[in-house]
């Protein structure tokens, strides 16, 4: 009966549905205005206590009670769960409301204007925060328990109102409905449509099977279970009208209503588009559906498919590449869509080019949406080197890289992998390391004994600068592999292993055997374990709930990290979001949990790395990928001058303050007025170039905050990607910040949450080519605002997108700086990982590592060096959780970065009076250091000059101890009866002090000394 009410009012008001033909701009405003009920309002209110919507409702004429109809149009499938709560208009709260009829469409409501003729308001979803970083919002049930003597007055009852007593109230007027800002507004992409309207809508349109709605692009579809209001209240056409400026990428969409009969997969294609007088053309190939098909992050084509469920819209995003001389006018097309043979439709095409050009093809105004054609980009995707490295040489089988040689053997795995890196990893050596003590091998064992490989062909297939490949073949009786391997200039190497079973066979194991030079595999960290000192002998095995497929044995002059994937690997999440998307397990190595991995001595000079997977039986024709990679590290020299030389500030500061603290770095994170979103910086880029431009002219470099791991709800790309299905955003559970709760539904991860922006996001889907738009985006920040590199938060892409990003800071910026951030990852959360052994295919592309919170700084110097330090692999870090150890972190060349603590500008002062930028660093760790201390607990890194040194000394003692030097006087270059050691005085961290080099000193529990050992003056 309501719903019939509603209908003829529209009618009777003159817009009746299939009337409307008026323009498009004209429309919009009868929509707002439709019944004289007004959509998209914005008011002011304490959304934390109301909520984020309400309607003003008007009451003209005073009665005990009053009935008001609400047309809402609401999206929340529970709005019937859901508060209201009603006041007038000083914000006081309205007790007796109760409602007449409550669903999704509208609300009929009466209550008691006790402020009499006036405005009120009713908000409706009132929801509870709780949590502030991950907050989660509950929204408040509905409940009505007006005065029982105020319904006898009125001659109400609260369990049933008969229609007459509804009649016979006063009536108030629902003015409009409002949001608390425009962000938060469901007008008019969110204002659904009723379910009779939709039903007209349909038999008027004509159409049979499903509805095509072209939508333009400042309207992104955001529902897929309602049609907006804006759809129906219109006669229904498949014509698209728009305008595009010459060299614009332009953007539109088209709606999918499957609702008669679900559709599997919709095909799309497109015409030329002609200019109206035939004399020129836009080619086909010229347009995209970035729903069908793309190109991913390490640049294969693929397609998509791109089903619709019954009762449901698809948005399908399209692009048109605009070139820079097309003529002006209006051009003409169309857009075909099929489904398995079937005709779902044309979209016909009306584009009025305009005679300006759009010189940035609109890329600097996020609402053009051009930016979608990033998705695609090959940006950087090339064997380029990267500095530092060099060209990559291939002698006979033996591969080279900087400082390391790889050979192989015909079976293409290595039987020799060699590092000339020193131990203080500061330079080359002619003399090289045996990293393995033998080759590496693939075993399968049979019922009786192991397979025998016959080598066949062994050929590289490209040799270059940047890469050299090559493939192998080895048979046996009832199995065969084919190895195609590969080493990039960064020492990264990886085996693409297919084992194939030419017979039946049953198989006690396959397993690959890595025999590691026992000198060298003096750290371990990975599969389950802390970094520091390698056990004796360790067992590892698969499992699902730990993040665990590699690890990393060895030294500083030289190690390798070995992981086993197969042809089904995806990256999973991290950093709090692991178990959400955790390892794909691998058919080959897990077998069902019954491989592993075990590392024992298997001689006085082997250490054997034995990788298995257990018993099976392979069919005939049968194909596991036995894949593995190997990481030789370190992967470069240390940059210790740039260690000393770049200074941070991690604040967003007045440049002249943070100038005189003596930083010259400064990393902008997110959450702040030029850099508000998280990895959505463009947004404020005018004011992000300004602040930027300022620290320029002080010699200072600006990093921003930029990476992919959860994307902000502000992207004005988000309901595209949405349309993607889970390919770029992940599925989850929903909840989290009301935003997303509100205009999103569901099927999402909640992320990061800043509550001074309203910035709530969501995690995206690991790999994909999401990260082709990270780097297109990253490309037009370095060029358009100046930025001098990023401030990574967590990795969440591979090594691939990785050397890309360093390519294209390169490539416009050589001066340009990257620092990885990581919280310890080593929780269950995360999959027990260790953030370096995580991250240490990025590594090679990173200047430097912020290892982090909940960082163990108390444990022992193995685990400094190998899971904070960065020292290993050839990088360097700074410290965070507590400000760090600054006497430890002195050992490592590390400090804690301003303004979390000043005692960074105090150490600087003392850099700069030694002159720290010219001296080699010779760490404890390394058999080179000149100087020792006589206690075992108590450790010394040496800063050598010529004629000086700067000696930092750290305790990891629990109490007080006494010790003193003891120092090389030949290899630190100095007169042992001419010097003297002084320590200058440091606030915070040390006395002014002053001995002879063999006078005993008191070490603190936990603390040092920075002593400077100097001749006599």
């Amino acid at each position: 009966m309501k719903r019939t009410v509603f209908f003829l009012t529209l009618i009777l008001a003159g817009t009746a549905l299939s009337e409307v033909t008026i323009s498009e701009n004209v429309h919009e405003n009868t929509l707002k205005n439709i019944n004289n009920m007004s959509y998209g309002g914005i008011g002011q209110w304490d959304q934390e206590t109301m909520g984020n919507h309400r309607v003003l409702i008007n009451v003209q004429s005073p009665a005990k009670a009053v009935r008001v109809h609400i047309p809402w149009r609401r999206r929340d499938k529970d709005a019937k769960e859901k508060a209201v709560i009603l006041t007038d208009s000083n914000g006081k709260r309205i007790e007796n409301i109760m409602p007449y009829s409550f669903d999704r469409e509208s609300g009929d409501f009466i209550f008691e204007p006790v402020a009499a003729a006036g405005n009120y308001y009713l908000y409706y979803m009132p929801y509870i925060k709780t949590g502030t970083y991950y907050p989660q919002v509950h929204y408040l049930e509905a409940g009505f328990e007006p005065d029982p003597a105020w319904l006898d007055d009125c001659g109400l009852t609260k369990d049933r109102i008969s229609v007459e007593a509804w009649n016979a109230l006063g009536r108030a007027k629902a003015v409009e409905i409002q949001s608390v800002d425009k962000f938060n507004s469901f007008y008019p992409m969110e204002t659904i449509a009723t379910a009779e309207e939709t039903g007209i809508h349909i038999q008027r349109s004509g159409m049979q099977g499903c509805l095509l709605f072209p939508e333009r692009r400042e309207y992104p579809i955001r529902m897929t279970d309602d049609l907006p209001l804006k759809w129906v209240n219109k006669m229904h056409s498949n014509t698209f009208n728009g305008s595009a400026m010459q060299g614009e990428f332009f953007v539109m969409q088209v709606g999918v209503y499957a609702y008669e009969n679900a559709i599997d997969n919709i095909d799309v294609e497109f015409s030329d588009l002609k200019h109206s007088d035939g004399s020129s053309l836009i080619e086909a190939g010229a347009i995209r559906c970035f729903n069908t098909n793309g190109v991913n992050w390490d640049g294969k084509s693929f397609e998509k498919n791109c089903p619709v469920e019954k009762g449901k819209i698809r948005a399908l995003w399209f692009g048109i590449d605009i070139p820079k001389d097309a003529k002006p006018g209006k051009y003409h097309g169309v857009i075909a869509l099929r489904s398995r043979d079937k005709n779902l439709g044309d979209v016909k095409l009306e584009i009025i080019i305009k005679e300006e050009v759009l010189a940035d093809r609109g890329d600097s105004e996020p609402w053009r949406h051009s930016r979608l054609r990033w998705l695609d980009s090959k940006i950087a995707l090339d064997d380029e080197l990267v500095k530092p490295f060099t060209a990559m040489k291939v002698a006979g089988r033996t591969v080279s890289c900087l400082g390391r040689d790889v050979t192989i053997d015909e079976s293409g795995f290595p039987n020799r992998i060699v590092s000339y890196f020193s131990p203080d990893v500061t330079h080359l050596t002619s003399t090289g390391t045996d990293i393995i003590s033998g080759p590496v091998v693939l075993k399968a064992r049979g019922q009786i004994g192991y397979a025998e490989w016959k080598q066949g062909e062994f050929k590289f297939t490209q040799q270059s600068d940047g890469v050299v490949k090559w493939q192998s073949e080895s048979k046996a009786e009832t199995l065969e592999y084919n190895c195609t391997g590969k080493m990039e200039f960064d020492g990264f190497c990886e085996f693409v292993v297919e084992l194939v079973a030419t017979e039946d066979t049953l198989l006690r194991d396959i397993s690959l055997e890595i025999p590691l030079n026992k000198s060298v595999a003096k750290y371990m960290m990975g599969m389950g374990r802390k970094g520091g000192l390698r056990p004796e002998s360790f067992n590892w095995k698969w499992d699902r709930k730990n993040n665990h497929d590699s690890a990393w044995l060895g030294d500083t002059f030289g190690g390798m990290q070995f992981g086993f994937r197969d042809e089904n690997y995806q990256r999973p999440l991290n950093t709090n979001f692991y178990l959400s998307k955790p390892l794909v397990m691998p058919t080959s190595w897990s077998n069902g949990g019954k491989g592993g991995c075990s590392i024992k001595p298997a001689d006085d000079d082997t250490l054997l790395v034995t990788a298995f997977s257990g018993p099976r039986e392979m069919r005939k024709g049968d194909k596991l990928y036995y894949n593995f990679h190997l990481l030789i590290t370190p992967f470069k020299t240390l940059d210790t001058k740039a260690q000393w030389n770049t200074r941070f500030f991690h604040s967003y500061k007045p440049v002249d303050a943070v100038a005189k603290t003596g930083a010259n770095t400064l990393n902008i994170h997110h959450a702040n007025e030029i850099n508000p979103f998280i990895n959505y910086p463009f947004l404020r880029t005018v004011e992000m170039k300004e602040y930027i431009d300022r620290a320029r002219e002080k010699d200072m470099k600006v990093k921003i905050y930029y990476t992919v791991r959860e994307l902000a709800n502000r992207a004005a790309e988000l309901f595209a990607l949405r349309s993607l299905d889970d390919e770029i955003l992940s599925f989850g559970p929903g909840g989290g910040y009301s935003w997303l709760q509100e205009h999103l539904g569901g099927n999402y991860i909640p992320a990061w949450y800043v509550d001074r922006y309203k910035d709530a996001a969501i995690i995206n889907s690991g790999v994909s080519r999401w990260h082709n738009y990270y780097l297109e985006g990253l490309n037009w920040l370095v060029r358009n605002v100046g930025i001098d590199g990023i401030y990574i938060d967590d990795v969440a892409f591979d090594r691939t997108v990785m050397k890309r990003v360093r390519k294209i800071l390169n490539r416009a910026n050589d001066g340009a700086l990257i620092d990885l951030h990581s919280a310890n990852q080593f929780n269950v959360r995360d999959g027990f990982v260790n953030s370096a052994n995580l991250y240490m295919e990025h590594f090679p592309y990173i200047d430097r590592l912020w290892f982090g919170e909940y960082f163990e700084y108390d444990l022992g110097p193995d685990y400094w060096l190998v899971e904070v330090s960065g020292i290993p692999f050839g990088i360097m870090g700074e410290m965070l959780q507590d400000n760090g150890n600054p006497w430890r972190g002195m050992v490592y060349g590390m400090t804690a970065r301003m303004p979390r603590t000043d005692m960074p500008a105090k150490l600087w002062k003392v850099w700069d009076r030694f002159g720290i930028q010219d001296s080699e660093m010779i760490g404890y760790y390394s058999d080179n250091c000149p100087v020792k201390t006589s206690h075992p607990k108590v450790l010394a890194t040496v800063y050598k000059k010529k004629n000086k040194s700067l000696i930092a000394i750290a305790s990891w003692e629990d109490k007080p101890v006494q010790c003193k030097l003891e120092i090389d006087w030949i290899s630190i270059g100095l007169d042992k009866e001419n010097t003297i050691l002084k320590a200058p005085a440091i606030d915070g961290f040390q006395d002014k002090a002053q001995l002879s080099p063999s006078d005993e000193f008191t070490v603190a529990p936990g603390k040092g000394w920075l002593w400077v050992l100097e001749t006599k003056s």
